[in-house]
Protein backbone atom coordinates (compact mmCIF):
# COMPACT_ATOMS: atom_id res chain seq x y z
CA UNK A 1 0.00 0.00 0.00
CA UNK A 2 1.41 3.68 -0.94
CA UNK A 3 0.74 5.96 1.51
CA UNK A 4 -0.21 9.23 0.78
CA UNK A 5 2.28 12.38 2.05
CA UNK A 6 0.79 14.34 4.09
CA UNK A 7 2.28 17.90 3.58
CA UNK A 8 2.91 19.28 7.38
CA UNK A 9 2.28 16.30 8.90
CA UNK A 10 5.73 15.81 10.94
CA UNK A 11 5.20 19.86 11.81
CA UNK A 12 2.00 18.66 13.75
CA UNK A 13 3.05 15.77 15.29
CA UNK A 14 6.25 17.06 16.37
CA UNK A 15 3.49 20.11 18.58
CA UNK A 16 1.12 17.46 19.74
CA UNK A 17 1.60 16.61 23.69
CA UNK A 18 -0.34 13.81 22.68
CA UNK A 19 2.64 12.45 20.82
CA UNK A 20 5.94 11.34 23.04
CA UNK A 21 9.35 13.20 21.07
CA UNK A 22 11.83 11.90 23.82
CA UNK A 23 10.87 8.35 23.44
CA UNK A 24 14.12 7.07 24.15
CA UNK A 25 14.82 8.83 27.45
CA UNK A 26 11.22 7.41 28.94
CA UNK A 27 12.81 3.96 28.69
CA UNK A 28 12.15 2.55 32.64
CA UNK A 29 10.58 5.29 33.43
CA UNK A 30 7.03 5.00 31.58
CA UNK A 31 5.62 4.99 35.27
CA UNK A 32 6.48 7.66 35.73
CA UNK A 33 5.37 9.22 32.86
CA UNK A 34 1.59 8.09 33.61
CA UNK A 35 1.89 8.90 37.17
CA UNK A 36 1.11 5.17 38.14
CA UNK A 37 1.93 1.25 38.29
CA UNK A 38 -0.71 0.38 36.08
CA UNK A 39 0.41 -2.08 33.51
CA UNK A 40 1.15 -1.14 30.33
CA UNK A 41 0.33 -2.45 26.99
CA UNK A 42 1.50 -1.87 23.32
CA UNK A 43 0.55 -1.35 19.81
CA UNK A 44 3.28 -1.77 17.55
CA UNK A 45 1.90 -0.44 13.65
CA UNK A 46 -1.04 1.47 15.12
CA UNK A 47 -2.41 2.83 12.01
CA UNK A 48 -5.25 5.76 12.47
CA UNK A 49 -5.68 4.78 16.13
CA UNK A 50 -8.91 3.24 16.36
CA UNK A 51 -8.45 0.21 18.48
CA UNK A 52 -6.12 1.35 20.65
CA UNK A 53 -8.47 4.40 21.74
CA UNK A 54 -11.09 2.05 22.01
CA UNK A 55 -9.05 -0.11 24.51
CA UNK A 56 -8.32 2.80 26.15
CA UNK A 57 -11.97 4.19 26.84
CA UNK A 58 -12.52 0.36 27.65
CA UNK A 59 -9.71 0.18 30.56
CA UNK A 60 -8.75 3.43 32.42
CA UNK A 61 -6.75 1.04 34.65
CA UNK A 62 -4.39 0.29 31.65
CA UNK A 63 -1.68 2.56 30.11
CA UNK A 64 -1.40 2.76 26.55
CA UNK A 65 1.21 3.38 24.30
CA UNK A 66 0.67 3.30 20.24
CA UNK A 67 3.37 2.92 17.93
CA UNK A 68 3.49 3.86 14.49
CA UNK A 69 6.27 4.76 12.19
CA UNK A 70 4.50 6.74 9.51
CA UNK A 71 3.75 10.26 10.13
CA UNK A 72 0.79 10.58 7.35
CA UNK A 73 -0.97 7.37 9.34
CA UNK A 74 0.01 8.95 12.84
CA UNK A 75 -1.78 11.80 12.00
CA UNK A 76 -5.18 10.63 11.72
CA UNK A 77 -4.59 8.56 15.13
CA UNK A 78 -3.77 12.22 16.35
CA UNK A 79 -7.22 14.01 14.94
CA UNK A 80 -9.02 10.82 16.56
CA UNK A 81 -7.09 11.00 19.61
CA UNK A 82 -8.16 14.72 20.22
CA UNK A 83 -11.94 13.98 20.16
CA UNK A 84 -11.09 11.82 23.24
CA UNK A 85 -9.04 14.62 25.31
CA UNK A 86 -10.40 13.47 28.19
CA UNK A 87 -8.43 9.85 28.31
CA UNK A 88 -5.04 10.53 30.51
CA UNK A 89 -4.27 6.62 30.09
CA UNK A 90 -2.96 7.19 25.86
CA UNK A 91 0.17 8.24 24.70
CA UNK A 92 1.83 7.64 21.06
CA UNK A 93 5.16 7.42 19.49
CA UNK A 94 6.39 7.66 16.08
CA UNK A 95 9.14 5.54 15.62
CA UNK A 96 10.22 2.16 13.80
CA UNK A 97 9.09 -0.70 16.17
CA UNK A 98 13.34 -1.68 15.22
CA UNK A 99 14.14 0.27 18.26
CA UNK A 100 11.59 -0.75 20.93
CA UNK A 101 14.68 -1.97 23.43
CA UNK A 102 15.76 1.16 23.27
CA UNK A 103 12.36 2.52 24.52
CA UNK A 104 11.45 0.05 27.02
CA UNK A 105 13.25 -1.92 29.45
CA UNK A 106 13.23 -4.87 30.51
CA UNK A 107 9.64 -6.10 32.60
CA UNK A 108 8.30 -2.64 31.98
CA UNK A 109 5.70 -3.77 29.09
CA UNK A 110 2.57 -6.04 30.16
CA UNK A 111 0.99 -6.55 26.48
CA UNK A 112 1.21 -6.00 22.82
CA UNK A 113 -0.78 -6.03 20.09
CA UNK A 114 0.47 -6.90 16.86
CA UNK A 115 -2.97 -6.17 14.30
CA UNK A 116 -2.49 -6.79 10.75
CA UNK A 117 1.06 -6.57 10.27
CA UNK A 118 2.58 -5.86 6.92
CA UNK A 119 3.29 -9.53 5.90
CA UNK A 120 6.40 -8.46 3.99
CA UNK A 121 5.47 -11.54 1.63
CA UNK A 122 9.14 -11.87 0.40
CA UNK A 123 11.79 -14.34 2.41
CA UNK A 124 14.28 -11.76 2.03
CA UNK A 125 11.93 -9.62 4.43
CA UNK A 126 11.37 -12.12 6.56
CA UNK A 127 12.74 -11.07 9.11
CA UNK A 128 11.34 -7.64 9.01
CA UNK A 129 8.12 -9.19 9.88
CA UNK A 130 6.41 -8.60 13.35
CA UNK A 131 6.36 -12.22 14.38
CA UNK A 132 9.94 -13.28 12.87
CA UNK A 133 12.82 -14.75 15.46
CA UNK A 134 14.33 -11.18 15.72
CA UNK A 135 11.36 -9.61 16.98
CA UNK A 136 10.42 -12.03 19.25
CA UNK A 137 13.45 -11.69 20.87
CA UNK A 138 12.61 -7.54 20.99
CA UNK A 139 9.44 -8.71 22.78
CA UNK A 140 11.40 -11.29 25.46
CA UNK A 141 13.95 -8.26 26.32
CA UNK A 142 11.32 -5.66 27.12
CA UNK A 143 8.23 -7.90 28.31
CA UNK A 144 7.26 -9.52 31.77
CA UNK A 145 7.68 -13.75 31.88
CA UNK A 146 4.20 -13.72 31.55
CA UNK A 147 2.87 -11.27 29.43
CA UNK A 148 0.99 -12.17 26.17
CA UNK A 149 0.92 -10.96 22.57
CA UNK A 150 -1.99 -10.69 21.08
CA UNK A 151 -1.69 -10.85 17.04
CA UNK A 152 -4.20 -10.83 14.47
CA UNK A 153 -4.11 -10.68 10.33
CA UNK A 154 -6.12 -12.02 7.50
CA UNK A 155 -3.49 -12.97 5.88
CA UNK A 156 -3.00 -16.92 6.05
CA UNK A 157 0.53 -16.88 4.80
CA UNK A 158 1.89 -14.71 7.66
CA UNK A 159 -0.05 -16.33 9.99
CA UNK A 160 1.34 -19.77 9.14
CA UNK A 161 4.75 -18.66 9.21
CA UNK A 162 4.05 -16.86 12.40
CA UNK A 163 2.88 -20.64 14.34
CA UNK A 164 6.24 -21.57 12.80
CA UNK A 165 8.12 -18.40 14.52
CA UNK A 166 6.52 -19.18 17.99
CA UNK A 167 7.22 -23.15 17.68
CA UNK A 168 10.91 -22.51 16.64
CA UNK A 169 11.42 -20.44 19.65
CA UNK A 170 11.35 -19.80 23.15
CA UNK A 171 7.49 -19.03 23.28
CA UNK A 172 4.41 -20.35 22.92
CA UNK A 173 0.72 -20.20 22.02
CA UNK A 174 -1.75 -19.98 24.50
CA UNK A 175 -4.92 -19.10 22.24
CA UNK A 176 -5.28 -19.99 18.18
CA UNK A 177 -8.35 -19.06 16.18
CA UNK A 178 -8.69 -19.38 12.38
CA UNK A 179 -12.03 -17.98 12.24
CA UNK A 180 -11.80 -14.98 15.33
CA UNK A 181 -15.20 -13.77 14.59
CA UNK A 182 -17.27 -16.98 14.46
CA UNK A 183 -14.90 -17.92 17.71
CA UNK A 184 -15.44 -17.86 21.66
CA UNK A 185 -13.00 -15.04 21.93
CA UNK A 186 -14.76 -12.55 19.78
CA UNK A 187 -17.42 -11.56 22.81
CA UNK A 188 -14.83 -8.86 23.95
CA UNK A 189 -13.38 -8.40 20.44
CA UNK A 190 -12.28 -5.04 19.12
CA UNK A 191 -12.00 -4.52 15.70
CA UNK A 192 -9.61 -2.36 13.90
CA UNK A 193 -9.98 -0.55 10.70
CA UNK A 194 -8.45 -2.94 8.46
CA UNK A 195 -10.17 -5.97 10.66
CA UNK A 196 -13.64 -4.11 9.42
CA UNK A 197 -12.56 -4.20 5.56
CA UNK A 198 -11.43 -7.63 5.29
CA UNK A 199 -13.91 -9.30 7.27
CA UNK A 200 -16.33 -7.29 5.14
CA UNK A 201 -14.87 -9.09 2.28
CA UNK A 202 -15.74 -11.94 3.86
CA UNK A 203 -12.08 -12.95 4.76
CA UNK A 204 -11.80 -14.84 7.97
CA UNK A 205 -9.39 -13.73 11.15
CA UNK A 206 -6.95 -15.25 12.58
CA UNK A 207 -5.59 -14.69 15.78
CA UNK A 208 -3.36 -16.17 18.36
CA UNK A 209 -2.16 -15.04 21.84
CA UNK A 210 1.55 -16.34 22.51
CA UNK A 211 4.10 -16.09 25.46
CA UNK A 212 7.45 -17.05 26.64
CA UNK A 213 7.55 -20.29 27.63
CA UNK A 214 6.80 -21.12 31.51
CA UNK A 215 9.33 -22.81 32.47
Amino acid sequence: MRLRNIPGAREEIAASPYVVHDEESMKGKWHEFFENDNPIHIEIGMGKGTFIIECAKRNPDINFIGIEKYSSVLLRALEKREEESELSNIVFIRMDAEYIENVFAPDEVDNIYLNFSDPWPKDRNAKRRLTSDRFLKRYTNIMKKDAVVTFKTDNNDLFDYSIESVNENDWEIIVMTRDLHNSEYNEENIMTEYEKKFSGLGHKINMMQIRQKQY
